[in-house]
């Protein structure tokens, strides 16, 4: 191992048994009565990872990406089924917070059971007696029975333990939401008075802002391997696009199962009433219009050409209005709007607005709004549809006529993402 390197881990895979059809009971176990096949889940793969003295690296990915068994393996919680992990340094790990504890003990017996499993003397124990007691804030709990603790007792003890043993290497996974805001901010401080000092600190966790606020290295694990490592902005950046992307996929798919059962469902309905209608039905409070010219359908099409109720931030859509004329107008304008989560109107336009004169139209056929780039922020909102006279006579409104969301990667607060950037003008001193 280099002598900068504290944790060196190479070409290290751990695999779990995942049984398709196990026995359930003795009975089952003792006459095969199940197959008992199994294969073998891969939660960490060939990972190779060098991480150096006084370096804070967080590991990223979505549930069940390898970033826990990684760090049990870490600590010897679990053992690899090969490769090779070394570890230089007194390791504190903020994983299994209070596995020693045990419940008929008082809070002051189980830190020095605790202290002692993370390696600390009686001695060193006593020393830091004080400073454990007064950060867990128990107060006179802490000659308590630990089975009548809060979980946020309980907790608060376990952390307070752990993060006063003076570790060379800290690990910690997803706890640093311990306590109330002012215990947290203490665990923060903590944590970067650590880093000060040069220890060096793996983090799992979700929580992106901290990652980028106080780590150094960020490592995106995907099925137990290695996607990208490097600056934190980067590549939470490209984290996020990803699973943004992967959450408007999901979504598309629940959108077009739901269709297509609504599809089964109207037909259905229309062999059951004889009915060939094929309006959609809102209540008057959000619909209303002389119907002359009626709305028959609307939808939104992606930059893929898909009928959605998701966009993606930066991508071009369309809207489609789907009209028939049961009375001809001398004018037509046909409009379109979205609402926030507030039912608050963020944007409205019309094709009169944008100076397209419509006097004669076919007896039924298609508006299309079109956007280059979608500039609304993650969120919900509300779409609404509509088709005035030449007048601004109402002859079919749809306040809300769908919800979508919006998932974008631009990380502004507000509505809307504003095309900008920044000049910074230096003074002369």
């Amino acid at each position: 191992m280099e002598e900068s390197v504290v944790i060196s881990i190479e070409n290290v895979n751990k695999a779990f048994k995942i049984y398709h059809d196990k026995p359930l009971t003795l009975k089952e176990k003792i006459l095969k009565l199940r197959s008992n096949d199994y294969s073998d889940f891969f939660a960490v793969k060939e990972v190779s990872l060098d991480i150096k003295k006084g370096e804070t690296v967080a590991l990223i990915g979505h549930n069940g990406c390898g970033k826990s068994t990684l760090l049990k393996l870490i600590t010897k919680i679990l053992y690899p089924d090969s490769g090779r992990i070394t570890v230089d340094g007194r390791i504190s790990s903020l994983i299994e917070l209070g596995a020693g504890f045990h419940p008929d003990f008082t809070g002051r017996e189980n830190i020095y059971t605790n202290a002692a499993i993370f390696g600390l003397s009686r001695k060193e124990i006593e020393g830091k007696l004080g400073d454990i007691i007064s950060f867990s804030e128990l107060g006179d709990f802490i000659d308590n029975p630990v089975r009548t603790y809060s979980s946020g007792m309980y907790m608060r003890l376990a952390f307070s333990v752990a993060i006063n043993v003076d570790p060379e290497i800290l690990l910690i996974d997803e706890i640093l939401s311990v306590g109330d805001e002012n215990f947290q901010k203490k665990c923060f401080d903590k944590i970067d008075s650590f880093k000060k000092n040069g220890a060096t600190i793996v983090i799992v966790t979700h929580d992106l802002g901290t990652v980028e606020k106080i780590c150094d290295r960020v490592i995106w694990l995907d099925k137990g391997q290695i996607i990208e490592q490097g600056q934190p902005d980067k590549i939470i950046n490209l984290y996020q696009q990803h699973m943004n992307e992967k959450f408007v996929e999901q979504r598309q798919t629940e959108f077009d199962s739901n269709e297509d059962i609504k599809k089964e469902q109207d037909i259905t309905k229309k062999i059951e009433t004889n009915e060939n209608e094929s309006v959609p039905q809102f209540s008057e409070d959000v619909r209303w219009g002389s119907k002359e010219v009626e709305i028959i359908d609307a939808r939104i099409i992606n930059h893929s050409g898909e009928a959605t109720n998701v966009i993606m931030g930066g991508k071009p859509f369309t809207i489609e209005i789907d009209y028939i004329v049961n009375s001809p107008q001398k004018k037509y304008i046909f409009g379109m709007g979205f609402y926030n989560s507030d039912n608050v109107l963020i944007y409205g336009n019309n094709t009169e607005i944008d100076k397209i004169k419509l006097e004669n139209i076919n007896p039924t056929g298609t508006v299309e709004f079109i956007n280059d780039k979608c500039n609304l922020l993650s969120g919900r909102y509300k779409l609404n549809v509509a088709v005035v006279d030449g007048s601004h006579r109402a002859l079919d409104f749809i306040k809300y006529y769908m919800d979508f969301t919006v998932v974008s990667s631009d990380r502004s607060v507000g509505v809307f993402s504003v095309d900008h950037k920044w000049l910074i003008n230096k003074t002369n001193t």
